[in-house]
């Protein structure tokens, strides 16, 4: 079958095999062009007179001004049309043709659509009718020609002048569905954009929100400003940050993880109401809701609190909603979300006491608030106070239910380091969170400004750090001056304008949305781009010898000194699992979520606390070890039924663990003996 045609045919996926003899015989196409000094990639412009939409607007809106004129005499408006041919120039990619001996239909795909051309021999010229035929689908092409519609009533391009502009030396893909090809629509963007328009329609409303929400707020008087990205210490949240080197000062300097304190610092230099659109960075996982660089808005006003932060996200976001949607009601997966009603308001400590029966304004101490926890089979660390309980109840028992727009308000003041108290309640800050969809759309707080306030909590994060918590914050010694400066009250907001965009757009993963998404390589560093390629190797570069570990400074726990009998040891059930799936479960820092395959057929969902040692790119396709027959343990609102084996041990005072992985011709199911 020739390549031409091959999208009329059913879909059959191309091996590499294939990939490369497609790719030898356009190579030899694009020769033959230059030898006939018909080179395309030495065009250098091509005028567009029209997009694809707007040719076929042009021609309804003519047809229709035609048709009063003509009224029911067809033949009239037949010639009518005729005398007045709008004639275009359009420019885009080839997707199909249909070849029919001395002529050719084709369809070419712009940003704005996709048009029917039409071509004949006998109008664009043997030789450059040869050339097309020649062509290629996903070549690039220049169309000068007059707009009719089809016999078939399809508005087409009657083509009468024809240019090959860029020549296509791969293959688009045949076969674009399925898992394997959408962790490739992810890492190869610009063929998914190609391949699926409404991926492009995704990304086009993505810019189109974006720009909403600066019309908003300019309406509003805020100011858009920019802030370092390269900072000394990260803060303003509870997160890990990247690090790296500044050469020229010999320093070593962080990714910010936030916008807060800096736009904090102009407030009080007076420019009262400011926002910033920008990437942050977090060193953390990737899952459906989570990628490591992704775009924040916040924003402050002086002289507000955080009810008037919610006045302010409330009427943003039905605005967008319809300026970009042109409806308050959007919607998302299998339900509709409501954006015109006015959205719910609701303390945390009403929540909990809705959904789990807690009531923890009755709760007095940490003490009763772990016993409490224990009770409920809610996981928590040994430094964690009420207030970061409450808030464990509160991620286990109410968010999933929050699926229409709620504010949650009045955190904890441990889970709120930079957020005023509430003078009627110190132990609970003047903060909110908007949920939609069971996901936090935004957080925001009357702003903390009292620096004396301020310097004791950063000196709690400061002991929080000492105590493990590799996202509390250190103590930022100019913010603390600036604030003794003097900044007046404030309120303030961030916004994830990912989480957004996945809500307009009906999305279900932040990938969705990202058009570059951070993905691990497939294999070697950034090999996929070329980067640390084989051909870039030295042809007689030494093989590497095999790793030398230092174990000298290893501790392990000492054997038991007591016996099992054998009785007792076989009623464990140890099997070998392939990992089909793995995900950071939101809102804990430690755990996984796996999905096994354990040779039953029927999915094992396990959770397990190795967050700390791997990423759960890196596991999935693994073959690993579980004990199956453990009784289901919930952990975060899920059932674990069973538990990986790892390998622990100690080194140089810190606890090293290592998922017990084997051989991955084990098939799932196997029993160990």
């Amino acid at each position: 079958m020739s390549e031409e045609n091959r999208t009329n045919a059913p879909e059959e996926e191309l091996t590499q095999e294939d990939i490369n003899s497609l790719k030898k015989i356009r190579m030899d196409k694009l020769e033959e062009l230059k030898a006939k000094g018909k080179n395309p990639f030495e065009i250098t412009k091509y005028d567009v007179t029209a997009s694809c939409a707007e040719a076929k607007a042009q021609y309804e809106k003519l047809e229709a001004e035609l048709k009063s004129q003509a009224g029911e005499d067809e033949e009239k408006l037949k010639e009518l049309l005729e005398a007045n041919r709008i004639t275009v120039s359009v420019a885009g990619r080839v997707m199909s043709r249909r070849l029919m001996g001395k002529a050719s239909f084709f369809d070419l795909r712009d940003k704005s659509d996709k048009v029917q051309v039409y071509l004949r021999m006998n109008e664009i010229g043997k030789e450059e009718f040869d050339d097309y035929k020649k062509g290629d689908i996903g070549d690039i092409v220049g169309i000068e020609g007059f707009v009719f519609r089809t016999k078939m009533g399809e508005i087409s391009i009657h083509a009468q002048k024809f240019v090959l502009l860029s020549k296509s030396l791969l293959p688009l893909p045949e076969k674009w569905h399925g898992l394997k090809d959408q962790d490739t629509r992810y890492r190869q963007r610009y063929t998914d954009l190609i391949c699926n328009p409404e991926v492009k329609d995704t990304f086009i409303k993505r810019s189109q929100i974006i720009s909403s929400i600066r019309r908003y707020l300019d309406r509003q008087g805020f100011m858009e400003v920019e802030t370092p990205m390269l900072v000394s210490n990260a803060g303003g949240a509870a997160a890990r940050p990247f690090e790296t080197h500044y050469n020229a000062l010999d320093e070593d300097v962080k990714l910010r993880i936030s916008l807060e304190l800096y736009l904090k610092r102009l407030i009080v230099g007076g420019l009262e109401r400011v926002y910033e659109i920008g990437r942050v960075f977090r060193n953390e996982g990737v899952d459906a809701r989570h990628n490591p660089e992704f775009t924040l808005m916040e924003l402050y006003q002086a002289y507000t609190d955080y009810y008037g932060m919610m006045d302010l996200t409330e009427n943003m976001f039905r605005h967008v909603a319809q300026e970009v949607c042109g409806t308050t009601c959007v919607p998302y997966g299998d339900v509709m979300i409501d954006l015109g009603k006015p959205f719910e308001r609701m303390t945390m400590i009403d929540a909990v006491k809705k959904y789990s029966g807690v009531d923890f304004s009755q709760v007095a101490t940490t003490e009763e608030a772990k016993a409490l926890a224990d009770e409920h089979h809610i996981e928590y660390e040994a430094r964690h106070k009420r207030g970061d309980i409450l808030n464990l109840f509160f991620e286990e028992y109410v968010e999933e239910h929050l699926i229409q727009p709620t504010f949650i308000m009045d955190h904890p003041i441990e889970i709120s380091p930079l957020t005023k108290k509430k003078p009627e309640n110190p132990d609970y800050v003047e903060r909110f969170e908007l949920f939609i969809t069971g996901r936090e759309m935004c957080n925001a707080y009357s702003e903390l400004n009292d620096p004396i306030d301020q310097r004791e909590r950063f000196a709690a994060q400061e002991e929080a750090l000492k105590q493990g918590d590799e996202e509390a914050n250190h103590t930022d010694e100019d913010f603390l001056r600036a604030l003794e400066i003097g900044m007046p009250p404030t309120g303030g907001i961030g916004y994830g304008i990912d989480r957004l965009v996945m809500l307009l757009t009906n999305s279900p993963a932040i990938r969705d949305v990202l058009l570059f998404p951070t993905m691990k390589p497939l294999d070697g560093v950034k090999k996929e781009i070329g980067v640390n390629s084989e051909a870039a190797k030295a042809p007689d570069t030494p093989k590497a010898e095999p790793e030398k570990i230092d174990f000298s400074n290893v501790k392990i726990e000492p054997l038991f000194e007591e016996f099992v009998d054998f009785e007792t040891f076989s009623k464990s059930d140890f099997r070998a699992v392939k990992v089909k799936e793995c995900e950071a479960v939101p809102k804990s820092k430690k755990l996984l979520k796996f999905v096994l395959d354990d040779g039953t057929g029927t999915d094992r969902v396990i959770l397990s606390g190795i967050h700390e040692y791997y990423e759960p790119e890196e596991l999935v396709g693994k073959t690993c070890i579980a004990i199956t027959n453990l009784p289901p343990r919930p952990m975060m609102g899920i059932d674990s039924c069973g538990m990986l084996i790892s390998a622990v041990h100690e080194e140089n005072g810190r606890e090293g663990l290592n998922l017990l992985m084997v051989d991955d011709r084990i098939p799932a199911g196997a029993k160990l003996y």
